[in-house]
């Protein structure tokens, strides 16, 4: 095998810009988060005292986080490690489903979500959004398929990964309850950055993102549920009595749990400010908004997590000579990376954990570039 020293020195090339990527802005590594990843860099090095399952290790205190701190923080009965938010939307799924059996989901839905129900073998019926400009999800729609379909369970990605909309959540739960339906919110983008409860939206089931929104270096989820799935979710081997079936045993081990432990201080503390995150993503769009783009999703915004329509910058990329690529090689000399290259006439971005000041040095980076290629 030739040339492999190459990939002892492997750099991040966009490491030390301002980041705007809304898969990025909730996973950036607390001081604390930096410091344990090195000590815990090991893909084992959590399971030095490990009793037989990764909820039950001690050394360092991973039972206590699971099993005390996070369903206290998601308002949980009880709360399980994934590998991520996908693995934890699957893992329902695939345990209180049946081949066949219908589910409801939202047309915001992510793509993991259909790739989960078709992995198991589910019929997947979509709530249609409201379409352009804001593409709402009204929870109201669900009860008419409820009705007509029985499905097995009913899923809500609270906010949606393309336009950061958060739909009524709770509404939903009282129509989950009225018709005794499992429900299951997709909080990737919430659990983290928004304080969210389990009971009080009445959800069945709550997934979270730890590399997305709770400065994980990951890829690690939480799966948080209500008491009575306890046994039908986490349900024993007869083999290996004290592993879990759906969770293979153990799952996020080494530097993805490591930081989401020492980080969790800071996350606990950062949702008590997420109205000043709304006030700033607000501000953000108007200010976007005045240079000619078109902000898309709910207005007035709940989330940092934004999605644009730019026309002046799609318009300049016809006639430059660096075509679609030119917006962010612009950004990328100006210190600012995040929106995908390629992207001028639609990109998402995202404010979050961003200061003000920081964000008004690339409004006017857009301006400048505006100004210099019209």
């Amino acid at each position: 095998m030739k040339n492999l020293k190459k990939f002892e020195n492997l750099k991040r090339e966009n490491k030390n810009l301002i980041n705007l990527d809304p898969i990025q802005t909730g996973g950036k590594l607390t001081d604390a988060a930096k410091k344990v990843l090195i000590e815990f860099g090991d893909g084992y090095s959590v399971c030095d005292f490990c009793p037989g399952r990764l909820d039950l290790i001690e050394k360092p205190n991973v039972k206590e986080f699971i099993h005390n701190i996070l369903p206290e923080f998601l308002g949980a009965d009880v709360v399980r490690i994934t590998h991520g938010a996908r693995e934890g939307i699957y893992i329902v799924m695939h345990a209180i489903t049946k081949r066949g059996e219908t589910i409801v989901v939202d047309g915001n839905r992510h793509y993991t979500t259909i790739l989960s129900a078709e992995r198991i073998g589910l019929k997947t019926i979509e709530v249609s959004s409201s379409g352009e400009p804001e593409y709402k999800i009204n929870v109201r729609d669900y009860e008419s398929l409820i009705k007509q379909h029985k499905p097995a369970m009913i899923v809500l990605t609270y906010p949606d990964g393309n336009y950061g909309n958060l739909p009524e959540a709770e509404k939903l739960g009282e129509i989950a309850a009225e018709f005794k339906v499992p429900y299951l919110l997709n909080g990737a983008y919430a659990v983290g950055r928004i304080p969210i409860s389990l009971k009080k939206t009445g959800a069945d089931f709550i997934i979270g993102s730890g590399h997305k929104s709770m400065a994980s270096s990951g890829p690690i989820g939480i799966l948080g549920m209500k008491k009575k799935w306890e046994k039908i979710i986490l349900k024993k081997s007869k083999e290996y009595p004290k592993k879990e079936i759906e969770l293979l045993g153990c799952t996020a081990r080494g530097t993805s749990i490591a930081t989401l432990m020492a980080s969790f201080l800071e996350v606990s503390e950062r949702v008590k400010k997420w109205p000043q995150e709304v006030k700033k993503a607000q501000w953000f769009s108007k200010e976007l908004e005045k240079l000619g783009l078109e902000q898309l999703g709910e207005k007035p915004h709940q989330h940092d997590l934004m999605f644009f329509r730019a026309e002046p910058f799609y318009e300049i990329s016809k006639k430059h000579p660096k075509g679609k690529f030119f917006l962010y090689s612009e950004l990328k000399k100006r210190g600012i990376t995040g929106i995908k290259p390629g992207l001028t006439k639609m990109f998402k971005l995202s404010t979050f954990g961003i200061p003000k000041e920081k964000l008004e040095y690339v409004l006017n980076c857009f301006r400048e570039i505006l100004k210099e290629n019209f």
